[in-house]
């Protein structure tokens, strides 16, 4: 049903089922990730992300954070490419999964969408601890009443774009306890296609509902929905 986990990332698997790498996305998860270190009040000086892509968060993050070294790992050659595009005397990439064990821990790591294409995430977890003070996550919530009810939607990912896990809020919280991480705060990311204006009508409705529902009631919304992912800072 679909290649190991590497393989989809280190062949063009990947990149001929998404040419554009998550760039287009890059603006506002860097936002958000901004947000969450200026409500904690942390300025840091370094930032790594593990399973950086094409770069792009990294490269907007730059532009907000304009003394801070940025160093960005990915297992994907072609990503690698891509990112080495933004490379500067400030950003820099390498194609490797994690840093070497004598880098110094950067003041922050981001991964971003990544977990839910790890094998074994429980593990990565636990590696990563070492490499870094504060941690901010980006996971989404595929498991909802309406992806279970629509399996299709789910080997849909699992083929274009290499989802093999899926998670609820609580699956998230517990799996940062057991892995000895503290969640000092997060927020509920949208799902994009609420940010897309050039919608069919049918669309349009599911966007009014979901916004409605989520207005009243976010938890719930996000078990109805799905589609929502968590923006997490954590120690």
């Amino acid at each position: 049903m679909r290649a190991s986990s590497n393989e989809m990332y280190t062949s063009l698997g990947y990149l001929n089922n998404n040419p554009d790498w998550g760039i287009s996305d890059s603006g506002w998860k860097a936002n958000d990730i901004s947000t969450l270190l200026v409500n904690n009040q942390i300025e840091p000086g370094s930032i790594t992300e593990i399973g950086c892509g094409a770069g792009s968060i990294l490269k907007c993050l730059s532009e907000k954070y304009t003394s801070t070294v940025f160093k960005g790992y990915d297992i994907s050659p072609h990503a690698i490419e891509k990112a080495n595009a933004f490379k500067s005397e400030r950003i820099y990439f390498f194609n490797s999964d994690f840093p070497e064990k004598t880098a110094a821990p950067a003041d922050v790591v981001l991964v971003i969408d990544v977990l839910e294409h790890v094998d074994n995430f429980y593990d990565m977890l636990r590696h990563i601890k070492k490499l870094g003070k504060n941690f901010i996550f980006h996971i989404p919530l595929d498991l909802s009443c309406r992806m279970i009810l629509k399996p299709h939607i789910l080997l849909q990912q699992r083929k274009s774009v290499g989802h093999i896990h899926y998670f609820s809020k609580e699956m998230v919280e517990w799996m940062l306890e057991d892995t000895g991480y503290t969640m000092i705060d997060w927020f509920y990311t949208k799902p994009v296609v609420d940010e897309n204006k050039a919608v069919s009508f049918k669309r349009k409705v599911k966007k009014f509902l979901r916004n409605t529902s989520f207005s009243m009631n976010k938890d719930l919304s996000a078990k109805l929905w799905g589609s929502y992912s968590m923006m997490i800072l954590a120690t």
